[in-house]
This record gives C-alpha cells, structure tokens and sequence, in this order.
C-alpha cells in the first residue's frame, strides 16, 4: 500500500500520463524495503518462484551491492494484466514520482508494443503455479535429482525461436483416407484381365521397395526442416520421464515470456525514461525538487567509457526522431539534399513527432529500432564510437568512429540477443540416433567452453551423443560431445572407416 502522500501523486502521474496518450492496464504499486526487493528482484520481479540455487545467488549479489554503495533498485514492473510495480521505501518522494512516470511508460510499452503482444497477460499466476509443480516434483524425486535436470534445463533456455509466436503453422494433418492411399502402391490403370501384363509383379514388388526407401529415409532424417526451436523439439522427441518433459516445458514457457524484454530493452527503457523526464518536467515536479530530479536523471542517463547504457540511448534516439519528423527530416527530398548548410536549418513545420514516436513505439524491437533510425548525424552528435582489445599493444582501444561501423556493431550485439542461432538439423545424425545441430556462423566464432557446457547437458537431455557444426577460423568444424568426452574436428577430415579421436578440446 502506498502512503497517502505518494497515493496522491501517483494519482496525479497517472491522469497526466494518460493525458499525453500513453495507455497502459490498470497497475499496482507496492513499497518495499531493500532486503525484500532484492528477493522479488532474485526472483525476476515475481513474489513466488520456484526454488533453485541461481535466485540465492542473483540475491546475494543485489544486496551486497545496496550494501556497498554499488548499484541501487529504484523499481521494478512485471508485465501482466493488471501490471504490479514495486518501489524502494528510502527513495525520497521526487524518487518515487520519478518511477511511477517511469513504470507507467513501461506498462504502456508492454501492453502496446507488438512483440508483447503474444506474451502471457497471466504470468503472475503462471509463475505461482510453476513453482506449485516443481515443488511437487522435488517431495516426489529429491531435491538434488529435481534440481540437477533443473540445472540443465535452464543452461538451454536460450535456444527458442522468439519469432516463432507470429509464424501461423498452415500444414495440416493428413486424413486417414489420405494416410492410406499413400501407403499404396503406385499402379498403372489397366483392366483386370490385363492387369497381371501391365502391373507385373516384379514391378509392384520394386515399387513397394522404392516406398519402403522413401520411408526409411524420412526415418532417419527428422526434422523435415530445421527446427530454431530446440527446446521444443527436445520436449516433443527426447526420451524424457513425465515430470522432466514437464520442467522442459516450464523453463521454455517462461524463456518466451522473458524474451520480449530482451528483445526490446534500448526502446523500452528509452520510452520510459523520455516520458518520466516529460511528466516530471513539465506536470509533476516541485521546484524544491529540481536539485535531486536532476541528480537522479543525470545519473539514468549517464554515459561510460566503453559501455551502452540502454537508457541514454533509447531516449535520445527517440528524441532524434520525434525532432526529425517535426522538421521533416527525413524522405526522398531530404536524402536527396546535398547542401550542408540547408540541412542542419531544414524545417518543413510538420509536427508529425509525437505521433511518428507512438508509432516506433508500436511496431519495433531494438533490432529495427537501430537499424531504421540510426544516422550519421546521430552518430557524429553522440560522438559514439566502437572499441576492442588490441593484443599487440595489450590494451583497450577505439577501433572505427566510422557510422556503417558502428551501426553493424550494434547490430551484431543486439541480433538474438547476441547469442547464437542455433538450430535442429537432423536427430537421427549418421542413422545412429544422434542429435545434429547446426550454427549459423555470423562472422563471430562459438566460445568453446560455452559450446562444450552447453553439449554436454544436450547429451544429458537427449540420452545419445550430440554433434554441433559450425566454424572455428575459417574452417568447418564437427563438435561432438557424447555425455563424458568431448571431440572438434574438422568436417571431412576423417576417411572412411577411420575412428574418429576424442579429446579435450577443440
């Protein structure tokens, strides 16, 4: 419950908030102390979670950076219908109206941006649930063996497919009419009599033969197409006891409705930063607390050598473009422009800002958000540049200030999260049951301590040995992990009947 002071101003922030337009599902607010909103925070904003090791961890490393001046949380919002926000007890009252502007933004970008729009409204309950089932699971089998498959599931839970919740499935199943007429043999028409001339059995047998082939071969070959979504396809082919399928399932539920926020996060935290700054600044805040909004917001906003703060960048970009549109900078004629000079007066008056914004904020992740609205003048005004470790001089140093650079950059980091595509290619590799997996080699090579973990709790889950082809330094490469030993080599370097060596290593 909220005191009847910040009762009266978050009262105030949300008819000012939806004054400007934002629109956002009824939201609840809840005062902590620092020790339990580092719990709810462990917990990845929920109240009840199921248990497991990871949250005491996340936990401990919250309150001991409260405790030692090195991070503070300042709120926290769930998406859900209704949205549940929690504010920090110490936060002084320009803090708190602050953050309820801010959370407002956020459950107005959770219920309108699109790539929200397939996650579950629910999950508050969802989790509760979840931790229910597992908890069961752990009376039922022990904690150690419920939480060992647990460990395994949750260093898989990045292998979804986010995209796949707006791809409509159009196949449908085949009738049994249909199952039985494919199983036929092919025959050429021909009247009874003729019958034992134009469909000799020598023919019919070869045709059965050929189908018996064509079965096997779609046999050992599945997937039909490669499958992005491993997790799913683990839970539909793995041999799994019930609870395990169960917990798979729990784990790739929640992986999808996490990914929006991943997906989004430049473009989400600009969003609530740019309209927290514009309520406060112009509805809400009081002149004794301009000294402490300022601090707060510079501190937000705050940029570090060699670091993204989403935040800053989120905001200004969006900023960028709600100016560019009022000016009407921005289409052929303007590209087409070549004077400098007119270019940095132009001004067509079309004050088409605000509405452009809503509009970004509607259809976009931080992928096209980047892609489409970055520019050079924008580059050259933030003065952005990117940055590596050079090991000849054994130091950190800028690398290119050039945009084409800089924005490839950005998108390498930001595409699938900077993760890997990884996808199914055949579960039944060399007809011997195995699991084959292939990596989308995007110019960055796998780090093979990741990809060897990663391999071994695969192998765990699919019960036989797991292959991943990829590319180490140019050269295609078969990694292998069979449960115990893991094994790189490079494809087609082994010869027929040569075993193939396992090591260490790639």
């Amino acid at each position: 419950m909220l005191t009847p002071e910040l009762e009266a101003h978050r009262a105030r922030i949300e008819h000012h908030a939806r004054e400007y337009g934002l629109d956002f599902f009824q939201t609840f607010f809840e005062i902590l102390d620092i020790r339990k909103i580092s719990e709810v925070a462990a917990y990845g904003g929920f109240p009840t979670r199921y248990p497991h090791w990871r949250f005491g961890m996340e936990f401990d490393g919250l309150d001991k950076g409260h405790s030692y001046g090195m991070q503070r949380i300042y709120e926290m919002v769930i998406n859900n219908d209704p949205c549940y926000a929690y504010l920090m007890a110490s936060n002084p009252v320009y803090d708190q109206k602050t953050v309820i502007g801010h959370v407002y933004a956020h459950c107005d970008f959770f219920k309108n941006n699109l790539w929200f729009s397939k996650t579950n409204r629910k999950m508050m309950d969802e989790m509760a649930n979840h931790a229910a089932r597992i908890r069961r699971y752990i009376d039922k089998y022990s904690l150690d063996t419920v939480e060992a498959f647990l460990d395994r599931a949750l260093s898989l839970d990045n292998l979804i497919d986010p995209h796949s919740m707006f791809i409509e499935r159009t196949a449908r199943e085949l009738t049994e009419e249909e199952k039985i007429e494919r199983r036929q043999v092919p025959r050429i028409k021909a009247k009874k009599y003729m019958e034992r001339y134009i469909n000799p059995k020598e023919y019919v047998e070869e045709q059965k033969r050929k189908m018996q082939e064509e079965e096997d071969r779609r046999d050992e070959h599945f997937p039909p197409e490669p499958v992005r979504d491993v997790l799913a396809f683990l839970i539909a082919h793995a041999p799994l006891k019930e609870w395990q399928q169960d917990i798979l399932s729990i784990v790739r539920e929640e992986a999808y409705y996490f990914a929006p926020q991943g997906m989004t996060k430049i473009m989400n935290e600009g969003w609530a930063t740019y309209w927290h700054s514009r309520i406060m600044t112009e509805k809400a805040m009081d002149d004794s607390e301009l000294i402490g909004y300022a601090d707060h917001y510079a501190g937000v906003v705050a940029t570090r050598p060699g670091q993204l703060n989403p935040y800053k960048l989120g905001v200004e970009l969006l900023r960028d473009i709600e100016e560019r549109w009022n000016k009407g900078r921005f289409g052929r004629e303007y590209e087409d422009c070549d004077d400098m000079k007119e270019k940095l007066t132009w001004d067509r008056k079309l004050g088409l800002g605000r509405e452009k914004i809503f509009e970004v904020r509607k259809l976009h992740n931080d992928v096209t958000f980047i892609d489409t609205f970055l520019t050079p003048e924008f580059v050259r005004k933030h003065k952005m540049y990117t940055f590596g470790y050079n090991p000849q001089r054994e130091r950190w140093e800028i690398f290119s200030k050039r945009f084409e650079d800089i924005k490839q950059k950005l998108l390498q980091n930001l595409t699938n999260g900077g993760q890997p595509f990884i996808r199914v290619e055949n579960g039944n590799h060399d007809n011997r049951g195995e699991l084959l997996l292939g990596h989308q080699h995007e110019g960055v090579d796998l780090k093979m301590d990741y990809a060897q973990d990663v391999l071994r709790n695969l192998a765990a889950v699919w019960g036989r040995p797991v292959n991943l082809a990829t590319v180490l330094g140019e050269k295609e490469v078969l990694l292998r992990h069979n449960g115990e030993t893991f094994s790189a080599r490079e494809v087609g370097a082994r010869k027929n009947g040569e075993k193939e060596e396992e090591n260490g290593g790639a």
